[in-house]
């Protein structure tokens, strides 16, 4: 795991300029504190911090060929490498480390950008090719490795993280087209970035530059078709999908370090500690994170999981003074505002975790490949029930039924206007607007300019991904959330442990495992209202009863609490104060409508009011330039 930066001169005779690379390459060193390394020839300049992890004496970055005609920079793990190894040394390629990053530029040698392909693992990197005057971005198929770069003033600037390209010398400005889709995800998907003219290399995509030539994208990789019904039996798939992830499992634990596991006490990470065990000489040491609120607190089922496999355990407790004081901090090195609460207790166990191990292994993506989140089943339900109503209800009648549906008292209400009554049919009513944080009647109060509503849809990349899919709608929802929400989630779990110098690996993402899960059909992952099914059947026996069996909880964090009582001065100062309202974003007195609401407890709009501080946390450290120190204070 590391951090890679680069610039490269488009106009002619221009040459990259070292002190610049350097800048971009040193503010990100928490991703690679081991070493350091840069290559300036001619218009490119390829910068590189590493956290040595495999082949730690060697393997130093920008790497060469044997003749010194392609050079690379590399952020990631390569787990088929040493198998792909043999067959390059018999092309006549000769080794000078046991480095995964030797095995890319080789088979680069061979296949040019098609080397991809072939690679199983991780991964972000650039290679400049000085014999072809090309160079090549690549990022991994799921999206786990971030790159990010921007095109200002005829120069192509790279890096790992946003902050590199605003060292070098990107100006940060809010790009106000994507603040409908912030506010009703909670984040910016596809290539946009909520900084204005920095775009994100999309999962599963090459970039390619060369002298006189526009850059040129490439997608190499997508989701296989979803599987046909029929076929065998839950009992049957659950085993097959038992011995595949066990072979993710062990592909993964490739490390010349220490290594260890995420713990959250669900059956995903628990799962992932019954099979890692046995792998292993010496017992798993496995880290959790918890809240002292009881509603918050997973730890419990850590600890059970943990005794069950005989790990070494180990816990921290984040009490709400941490969890704010920590935030301007954590919004700078996740570039953007901080989608997910739980990014904060994340960087907590990666720092506990960095004492003691330079690897973990995460359960991170099982959910979207299982259908393990409680939209899905609400969804699956909607979809059901609602079918026959819109078929028979002419629409005057299900306008009355809307409008008495918003009346009833606020308890049944909460259920009636996230069901199929009030709900339009198709995704973008059942799975897009019903789970948005700002639904559009909410997202029209509250922004100020109207004409951003009008010009940009929220849901057009979501919605583009599921019309892309096929199967059923529970398929092509795990298919858009694959490419939308999990993409997110990745850049929370790189952020996060970076930001602590640890790497963290995803064996529920290894691409073989992706590929065959996706081709099981929706019915065999969700049965009735049980989620991740297949998973289930596949570690019983393994995984504690206890935690099979349980409801999934998704490590929630009581911030809409916290707000509404003793941390009400942040929402006070972050979202109603004076510089957050010279923004001129929002509607002032719509804001505050909904920020007394919550206060009061008449709504919970707690998930509302996160966005709205962490924008305007992201706006004094990024755009005004802010240390974190003076954001704590002012709030």
């Amino acid at each position: 795991m590391c951090g890679i930066a680069g610039i490269v001169q488009l106009t002619p005779g221009e040459r990259a300029d070292e002190a610049r690379l350097k800048r971009m390459r040193d503010v990100l060193r928490h991703r690679g504190p081991d070493g350091e390394g840069f290559l300036v020839d001619g218009p490119v300049g390829l910068g590189h911090r590493r956290l040595a992890i495999v082949d730690v004496t060697g393997g130093q970055q920008p790497m060469a060929n044997e003749d010194g005609t392609v050079w690379i920079v590399f952020n990631g793990e390569i787990y088929n490498h040493a198998s792909l190894r043999p067959e390059l040394e018999d092309r006549g390629h000769r080794y000078r480390s046991r480095s995964d990053t030797e095995t890319i530029l080789h088979l680069y040698e061979e296949e040019g950008e098609r080397c991809v392909e072939r690679l199983q693992g991780m991964f972000a990197f650039a290679v400049w090719d000085r014999a072809r005057q090309r160079l090549l971005l690549a990022r991994d198929r799921l999206g786990i490795k971030p790159l990010y770069y921007a095109v200002p003033s005829r120069e192509l600037l790279f890096a790992s993280e946003i902050k590199a390209l605003v060292a070098a010398g990107v100006r940060p400005e809010l790009d106000k087209a994507v603040l409908p889709e912030y506010l009703a995800s909670g984040f910016v998907s596809g290539e946009a970035t909520l900084f204005r003219g920095v775009r994100r290399l999309p999962p599963a995509c090459t970039l390619t530059w060369s002298p006189g030539q526009e850059l040129r994208p490439r997608r190499y990789w997508r989701l296989p078709a979803a599987g046909q019904e029929g076929g065998p039996a839950l009992a049957e798939r659950a085993r097959e999908v038992r011995s595949r992830l066990a072979g993710a499992v062990r592909s993964h634990l490739m490390s010349d370090v220490p290594l260890g596991l995420f713990l959250s006490g669900g059956i995903d990470s628990s799962g992932l500690l019954a099979l890692m065990a046995p792998m292993v000489k010496e017992r798993v040491r496995t880290f959790a994170v918890g809240f002292s609120d009881r509603e918050a607190n997973e730890l419990a089922y850590a600890r059970l999981a943990a005794a069950a496999a005989g790990a070494e355990h180990r816990e921290v407790v984040v009490s709400p003074e941490e969890f704010f004081q920590a935030l301007p901090t954590l919004v700078w090195h996740e570039d953007e505002p901080i989608a997910f609460p739980s990014s904060v207790p994340l960087y907590f166990v990666s720092r506990l975790a960095r004492d003691h191990v330079k690897v973990v292994l995460t359960g991170e993506g099982a959910d979207e490949l299982f259908l393990g989140y409680n939209r899905y089943r609400v969804t699956a339900w909607n979809e059901r029930l609602g079918r026959p109503y819109w078929g028979a209800a002419p629409e005057a009648l299900r306008a009355t039924v809307r409008r008495l549906a918003r009346g009833l008292p606020a308890p049944l209400r909460r259920y009636a206007v996230r069901s199929f009554l009030t709900l339009d049919p198709g995704p973008r009513g059942l799975f897009c607007e019903n789970f948005a944080v700002f639904p559009q009647a909410l997202r029209r109060e509250v922004v100020a300019d109207e004409g951003l509503l009008a010009a940009h849809d929220p849901y057009a990349h979501s919605l583009r991904c599921y019309e892309e899919g096929d199967g059923a709608a529970l398929d092509r929802m795990s298919r858009a959330d694959l490419q939308t929400y999990l993409v997110r989630l990745l850049m929370k779990q790189d952020t996060m442990s970076m930001a602590a110098s640890i790497e963290s690996r995803v064996p529920f993402l290894d691409h073989e495992f992706v590929e065959h899960v996706v081709s099981i059909p929706g019915r065999f992952k969700l049965r009735g209202w049980q989620t991740k099914a297949v998973l289930r059947t596949a570690l019983r026996g393994l995984v504690p009863p206890a935690i099979l069996s349980r409801r999934k909880m998704g490590f929630p964090v009581p911030v809409g609490r916290w707000l509404r009582g003793p941390f009400w001065p942040m929402v006070e100062e972050l979202v109603l104060g004076p510089r957050a309202r010279s923004r001129g974003l929002f509607d002032p007195a719509a804001v505050r409508r909904l920020a007394e609401a919550h206060r009061s407890g008449q709504a919970a709009h707690g998930d509302r009011l996160w966005l709205l501080l962490n924008l305007e946390v992201w706006h004094r450290v990024f755009v005004d330039g802010e240390g974190s120190a003076a954001v704590t204070r002012a709030a």
